[in-house]
């Protein structure tokens, strides 16, 4: 048996170190870990409630709305204030534009050009991937590349107008939204959606977002993918996949957590919070009490117990800890190893092609891209509708004092999953902040039961070839977890 050490990983969020241990050309074992300390959690003690809604968006310049939307959710839990309609419906549509964003970055910038590096040449879709997803080509390729990088940046001008700015955004506090939408300005965005919308349905999908959204079978999407093998860019990738068995690469733990988005003017959610089993089909409630942070494995001291709730938890340093190997906590629902990102989120939500694709194949490589396309297809038209629900001149935010004393837990969902705060009051200051991030569940360390890791487990028998330094397979599979480290260490 020998060892390989993978990292630091490029077009990665954050710094990440993987450790292989190889026999017989595959891997046995992994380790995942996160190397860089940041300390927000201990950042936050000691100060004013309100400075959580300055301070957390800078945890990550990627996904800051969503850390906002966490933040501003634990403090109207803990204050008990509602958002009037307009506030959610703001506050949808800046989540939702951070999400999809990160998702088009995923898959045209994190993970498609790796399949045009020279090990794939001789595959009968090389010269064409090149074309397409070539990063940084000194030779015209990478068209539809250059061309997602040009909207993406036009799609982020949504939030100039809804939140102010991007990064960062500072209009979300506990009430709603702090930036009222007029007529005029709704229907500016209202045309930037639908210009995002164009550049979906000609460049990515090659069919009109409705109708990939609507198809309801695996059967359904290769009689799709059949007439057109390479017509759009979801076609491309359906084409690479099946020639590289990505169905097969990096199977997750068959659990999937939701905290739930995008809540209606109602108070109803969007999509559903819950955990979704593969082992029984169904969707269970999700306890909040069952969720655990395990500090074992990690650089924390863990006071004497290293298993706790988040709303006990602690952030205590401890660099030179014995059996430690990263930074990153543990954490578990019931005990159990769960997978996060918009997966769960679809299948969750019962979306008929992506369970299908689950039920046959499980939580893959294959399946977790699939999800992140399938929601762009049917998030954007909600924004559309979202827009429409807009009632200018009604109040975006309602304010309340917050109270000295009190707990409060902010839940969302982010690109790359489920996000929860759990905030602490005393005395009108934070003595408590901890905060479970996407990656922080996707990545974890082994626990106390030496139980490993959503990814570590995807890891195994990942295939090696001989003298591969940065294994494409294992490129292939953490990157279908699209990480975000500097949220995993905040």
């Amino acid at each position: 048996m020998s060892r390989l050490i993978v990292g630091p990983f490029n077009r990665v969020e954050g710094d990440l170190e993987v450790r292989l241990d190889l026999a017989d050309g595959r891997v046995r074992s992994a380790e995942v870990s996160a190397p860089m300390y940041r300390g927000f959690e201990q950042i936050l003690v000691g100060r004013p409630a309100h400075d959580a809604l300055v301070i957390v968006p800078r945890i990550c310049g990627i996904c800051s709305v969503s850390q906002s939307v966490a933040a501003a959710q634990a403090l109207a839990d803990l204050a008990g204030i509602e958002p009037p309609p307009n506030g959610r419906l703001a506050t949808n549509l800046m989540l939702a534009c951070e999400n999809l964003a990160d998702h088009l970055t995923h898959f045209y910038l994190f993970f498609l050009p790796d399949f045009t590096r020279e090990v794939y040449a001789a595959r009968p879709w090389y010269a064409e991937a090149r074309r397409r997803f070539a990063a940084l080509s000194p030779n015209g390729a990478g068209d539809h590349h250059r061309q997602a990088t040009a909207a993406r940046q036009r799609w982020f001008t949504l939030l100039g107008t809804l939140g102010g700015k991007w990064p960062h955004t500072g209009s979300i506090e506990p009430g709603g939204s702090a930036r009222a939408i007029d007529a005029a300005e709704r229907l500016r965005l209202l045309a930037k959606v639908r210009e995002f919308r164009s550049f979906l349905e000609r460049t990515l999908f090659g069919a009109p977002l409705e109708a990939v959204a609507a198809m309801s079978s695996e059967a359904e999407l290769q009689h799709w993918h059949a007439r057109d093998p390479m017509g759009g860019d979801l076609r491309a990738f359906l084409t690479i996949s099946a020639d590289l068995g990505l169905d097969t690469l990096g199977a997750g733990p068959g659990r999937y957590l939701s905290h739930g988005a995008y809540r209606r003017p109602d108070g109803a959610l969007t999509f559903p919070r819950g955990l979704w089993r593969a082992d029984t089909g169904r969707l269970a409630p999700l306890d909040l009490a069952g969720i655990t942070e395990d500090v074992t494995r990690a650089w924390l001291d863990g006071a004497g117990e290293p298993v706790r709730h988040p709303s006990r938890g602690l952030t205590l340093p401890d660099a030179d800890k014995l059996g430690a190997y990263t930074w990153n906590k543990a954490p578990r629902l019931a005990g159990e190893v769960v997978e996060t990102g918009a997966l769960a989120r679809q299948l969750t939500d019962g979306q008929p092609l992506v369970r299908d694709a689950v039920a046959r194949v499980g939580g893959t490589v294959h399946t977790r891209v699939l999800a992140r396309l399938v929601e762009l297809a049917r998030v954007v038209p909600m924004m559309e509708r979202w827009l429409g629900q807009i009632v200018p001149r009604e109040p975006f935010c309602h304010t309340a004092p917050l109270p000295d004393d009190g707990e409060g837990v902010g839940l969302t969902e982010a690109a790359r999953g489920a996000l929860g705060h759990w905030v602490r009051l005393r005395g009108g200051r934070i003595a408590s902040y901890q905060i479970i991030a996407p990656t922080s569940w996707n990545f974890s360390p082994r626990d106390a039961a030496g139980t490993p890791g959503a990814l570590e487990a995807a890891l195994e028998g990942a295939p090696v070839q001989p003298g591969e330094t940065s294994p494409v397979a294992v490129q292939h599979i953490v990157r279908s977890f699209d990480p975000c480290m500097v949220c995993t260490v905040h």
